[in-house]
């Protein structure tokens, strides 16, 4: 009998947690497939006050890896670095040629850069 209440005691502290290991994209949300309001490089660069952060969602291509996290994108017209959040993650390979929607937030301080915290492939 102890052993039974030992064990259902057990999966019920355990539950929560396998139910959230077999659901891999629980922290993603609702992937939204209808229209946003993009925003483009060239309005952020040409944003010249010091401490403007803003949330931003621009389209385009990672166009080089300059560190772990850190990227250049480019819109098609203008560049700026991209820093990814660190516990972002996608399945499938990324290159210069992959079209990505990137939503993060504008930061001016030092250099031009998004922090992005999601990435949808287009």
């Amino acid at each position: 009998m102890k052993k039974t209440t030992l064990f259902l005691a057990a999966l019920l502290v355990a539950a929560p947690t396998l139910s959230f290991a077999n659901d891999k994209d629980h922290r993603r949300g609702i992937e939204y497939k209808g229209p946003v309001e993009i925003t483009p490089v060239k309005s952020l660069l040409d944003d010249d006050s010091f401490f403007s952060d803003r949330d931003v969602v621009v389209e385009g291509h990672l166009v080089k890896r300059l560190e772990e996290n850190l990227f250049l994108f480019s819109d098609g017209q203008h560049e700026i670095r991209v820093e990814l959040d660190d516990d972002m993650r996608h399945t499938g390979p990324i290159d210069a040629k992959t079209k990505v929607r990137l939503y993060g937030e504008y930061e001016n301080h030092r250099q031009p850069e998004i922090e992005v915290d999601y990435l949808q492939v287009m």
